[in-house]
C-alpha cells in the first residue's frame, strides 16, 4: 500500500493523541488530488478511538503515485489537505462539515458546499431561522447568515423559500420586523410565514404513548406539507432548563403556543421536568433536509437570548441533528460552560440522549465524521472529535 493509500483509508481517531504525527504528514503527503465525489472537501475523521474505516471500493489513485515502504512522522507544512473517496463514509454514520472563520457569509456559502448535497433544487424549501427574539446574534439569527442561506438556497435550485418562525421571548412579527426579515423579503423575492398568526385548522396535533407531552403537540400543516426543510441554528447555552439550544432546541419554533384551544403547550414544556426530552420529541414531526451551525459567537453561559459571549469562529453543516448537536456539546465544552452541558459525556445529555433513543440520527459518536478543507479548520475538528469521546 502506498503512502496515499494509507492516508486515504486512514481514520483520525479522536482522543489518540499518538495518530496525530502520521496523520499530519498524510495530510500533506501529495499535492494533487484525484478527481471524486466531494470536489475540495475533505471527509477527516471518525472519532472512533478503534481502527481505520474499511472500503467498499479502491479509492482514485493518480499516476503519479510511488509507492513508498514508510510514513514519515513528520508533518511538511507546504502541503495543502486532500480529499478522499466517498467510499470511506462509515454506514450509518452522519457527516459535519465544519469551516473555522470570522465571515458568516463566506462560513455558510463554504459549510453548504463542502458538505457535498443538493436536496434544494426544484423544491419549495421552508427555511427556519433563530428568531426566538430580536436580540444580536448569538441570541438570534444574524442578517448576515439568513441572506447567505437565502442566497445559497436560491443557488442551489429551490423553486421558492419561505421563512417562518415563532418567537417565545417576543412577538413573532415584530422580531422580524426588528430584525428586517420583511425588508430583506422583499428585496430577495422570499416569502414569510408568522406561525403565531395561523388559524386553529393550519395546526396538526402530534400525540403518542412514547412521548413526554401528556396532551401531545401541535406543529404547522406546512412543516408537514413541505418539500424541503432547511433550519439554521445557533451555538449557544439555554438557562430555561433546555441546557443548550442548538439544532434539536430550534425545532421548538415549529410547535405551538396554542391552538387556539386555551391550552398552553410551551408553558407546560418549560414547567417540566422532562424538557429536555420532550424538545427532542417535538423533532420527530420533520426530518430537516439541511442544517446550517452559526457558531462564529457562542454564548458558553446564560442564553437563549443574552449570555456569556466568545468568539468560537466555526459554521457548521450537516442533516443529522443529532450528529451537529453533539458537535456543538462539545465546542462550547473546549471553550468552557455550564456545569449542565459539562456533566458527562456528550451523548448523555438528554437531549441527545433522547434523540437518539427516538432514532433520529446518529447513536454515538463513532459515526460521525468531518469536513474540512483547510488545515485550521482540521486541527479544530480533531479537538471536537476528542472531546465527543471524553
Amino acid at each position: 500500500m502506498n503512502r496515499r493509500e494509507f492516508c486515504q483509508k486512514l481514520s483520525i481517531v479522536g482522543g489518540t493523541v499518538a495518530l496525530a504525527p502520521i496523520i499530519n504528514a498524510c495530510r500533506q503527503s501529495h499535492s494533487t488530488p484525484a478527481a471524486n465525489n466531494f470536489g475540495d472537501r475533505t471527509p477527516l475523521a471518525s472519532t472512533s478511538p478503534s481502527t481505520p474505516l474499511a472500503t467498499t471500493e479502491k479509492v482514485n489513485q493518480s499516476p503519479t503515485d510511488v509507492p513508498e515502504t514508510a510514513v514519515d512522522s513528520q508533518p511538511r507544512p507546504s502541503q495543502e489537505p486532500q480529499p478522499t473517496n466517498t467510499s470511506e463514509i462509515i454506514a450509518g454514520g452522519a457527516l459535519v462539515a465544519i469551516v473555522r472563520t470570522e465571515n458568516r457569509s463566506e462560513g455558510v456559502k463554504r459549510a453548504i458546499e463542502l458538505l457535498g448535497l443538493n436536496p434544494i433544487r426544484g423544491n419549495r424549501v421552508l427555511l427556519k431561522p433563530n428568531f426566538n427574539s430580536a436580540d444580536e446574534a448569538p441570541g438570534s439569527t444574524h442578517s448576515d447568515v439568513l441572506r447567505a442561506m437565502v442566497f445559497q438556497l436560491q443557488e442551489m435550485g429551490a423553486r421558492g423559500i419561505t421563512v417562518a418562525d415563532r418567537s417565545g421571548m417576543g412577538d413573532t412579527r415584530s422580531v422580524l420586523e426588528q430584525k428586517g426579515v420583511m425588508d430583506m423579503a422583499a428585496e430577495y423575492g422570499f416569502d414569510t410565514l408568522v406561525f403565531d398568526e395561523l388559524e386553529n385548522q393550519d395546526w396538526v396535533l402530534r400525540h403518542s404513548s412514547d412521548h413526554y407531552w401528556p396532551k401531545g403537540f401541535a406543529v404547522p400543516r406546512q412543516l408537514l406539507d413541505s418539500e424541503c426543510v432547511v433550519q439554521t441554528c445557533n451555538l449557544k447555552t439555554h438557562r430555561y432548563g433546555g441546557h443548550f439550544t442548538l439544532s434539536l432546541k430550534n425545532s421548538v419554533g415549529f410547535a405551538a403556543k396554542t391552538t387556539g384551544n386555551g391550552y398552553d403547550y410551551m408553558r407546560e414544556l418549560h414547567s417540566s421536568p422532562y424538557q429536555r426530552s420532550m424538545i427532542a420529541d417535538i423533532n420527530t414531526a420533520y426530518t430537516p433536509d439541511l442544517i446550517v451551525m452559526d457558531g462564529v459567537e457562542a454564548f458558553v453561559n446564560g442564553g437563549p437570548a443574552k449570555g456569556k459571549k466568545v468568539q468560537s469562529n466555526v459554521v457548521l453543516a450537516a442533516t443529522d441533528r443529532i450528529a451537529l448537536d453533539a458537535v456543538g456539546v462539545a465546542i462550547l465544552r473546549m471553550f468552557g460552560t455550564t456545569k449542565e452541558v459539562s456533566l458527562g459525556k456528550v451523548f448523555e445529555q438528554e437531549q441527545i440522549a433522547r434523540a437518539v433513543d427516538l432514532g433520529l440520527g446518529v447513536d454515538g459518536p463513532d459515526k460521525i465524521q468531518f469536513l474540512t478543507a483547510d488545515a485550521k479548520s482540521q486541527a479544530f475538528a480533531i479537538e471536537i472529535g476528542q472531546m465527543l469521546t471524553m
